[in-house]
C-alpha cells in the first residue's frame, strides 16, 4: 500500500472536461429512464446548479440522480440490455465485488476518477455519476432515528475498507475490525435490511446508507416521484416538480452563493479522460 498518497488538484480545464463527460452520464441515464419509463430526478449539487446555473455549479466536481427503490429495479431490469456499452458500465452492491457504496454509480470507459484513500478498492473507477437509491424509512420520529442509526452501522461497516486507510487514531482501529466482517455477509444482511425497509410504503424515503441532511432524517417521497423536465447544460433531464421545497430543506437559501472557502470538491488522487487512454 503506498502511503503516500497525494491529492490530485484539477485544472479548470480538467474540470470542464469532467462536466462535459459526466453530462454524457446524464444524458444516457435520461434515455434509459425515458424509453422505460423510470422516475428519477437530478439530486443535490445537480438540482441546484440547474436551478441556479442552468447547468453545473461552477466549481462542482460530481453529478447525482436520485430514485426511489421500486425505479432502480426497474432501471436495474433494462439497463443491461439498453446501456451503451462501448461507454458506460454499471456498479452497485450487488454487481459488483468489493464495492461498498449503498447507492451505485454509473461510469465512463478509458477514464480514471479515483477518490483520494480508495486507490486500492478491487473495481474499475472511471468518471461516474452517482445514483441515490431511496428506501422507505418510518413516518413516526422515533422509528425513524432508530432506522437512521441502523443505516448509520451499515455505512460504517461498507466504509471501513476506506476508512482503515483514511482515518488515524481510535477510528483506524475500529475500521480495522469492522472490516474484518466478511463482505459477502454484510451485503446479504443488507439486502434483508433493504427488503425489511420496503415492506411497506411510508410518506418519507432515505438513502440508506448516505448521511441525512438533518434531524429529520427522511425526505417527502413526492420529491423524487413527481418531476418535471428541467434545462441543464442546453439539454433536458428530469428534476423535482417542487424544487423550490426540497432545495430549502436541503440548502436553505439556496440562491446566495457560498463563500470560497465552503465550496466543496472532493480530493482526488487519479484523473484520466478517453484520449489519455
Amino acid at each position: 500500500m503506498n502511503t503516500n498518497k497525494q491529492v490530485h488538484k484539477l485544472t479548470p480545464e480538467e474540470l470542464k472536461k469532467l462536466q462535459m463527460i459526466e453530462l454524457e452520464l446524464l444524458i444516457e441515464l435520461d434515455r434509459i429512464c425515458r424509453k422505460n419509463n423510470i422516475i428519477y430526478s437530478i439530486d443535490g449539487g445537480t438540482l441546484l446548479g440547474a436551478v441556479r446555473h442552468g447547468g453545473f455549479i461552477p466549481w462542482d466536481d460530481d453529478a447525482d440522480v436520485i430514485m426511489v427503490r421500486k425505479e432502480y429495479e426497474k432501471f436495474l431490469s433494462v439497463v443491461d440490455q439498453e446501456l451503451d456499452t462501448d461507454k458506460f458500465y454499471l456498479q452497485d452492491l450487488n454487481r459488483t465485488p468489493g464495492y461498498r457504496w449503498g447507492y451505485a454509480k454509473l461510469r465512463r470507459e478509458n477514464t480514471d476518477f479515483i477518490r483520494l484513500n480508495q486507490e486500492h478498492m478491487p473495481y474499475k473507477q472511471g468518471i461516474f455519476l452517482d445514483i441515490f437509491i431511496c428506501d422507505n424509512v418510518p413516518d413516526n420520529y422515533i422509528l425513524r432515528c432508530l432506522c437512521n442509526f441502523h443505516s448509520f452501522i451499515y455505512r460504517k461497516i461498507f466504509y471501513s475498507e476506506v476508512g482503515k486507510y483514511a482515518c488515524s487514531g481510535i477510528s483506524k482501529l475500529i475500521y480495522k475490525v469492522l472490516s474484518l466482517i466478511p463482505e459477502k455477509t454484510v451485503k446479504n444482511r443488507y439486502n434483508k435490511y433493504v427488503r425489511f425497509r420496503n415492506r411497506k410504503s411510508t410518506e418519507l424515503v432515505k438513502c440508506l446508507t448516505f448521511p441525512a441532511c438533518n434531524p429529520v432524517y427522511g425526505y417527502k417521497r413526492k420529491w423524487y416521484e413527481e418531476t418535471i423536465d428541467i434545462e441543464f447544460e442546453g439539454v433536458t433531464l428530469r428534476g423535482c416538480c417542487d424544487y423550490d421545497e426540497y432545495l430549502k430543506f436541503l440548502y436553505g437559501d439556496y440562491m446566495e452563493l457560498p463563500p470560497v472557502e465552503k465550496r466543496k470538491v472532493h480530493p482526488v488522487s487519479k484523473i484520466t479522460f478517453p484520449n489519455d487512454n
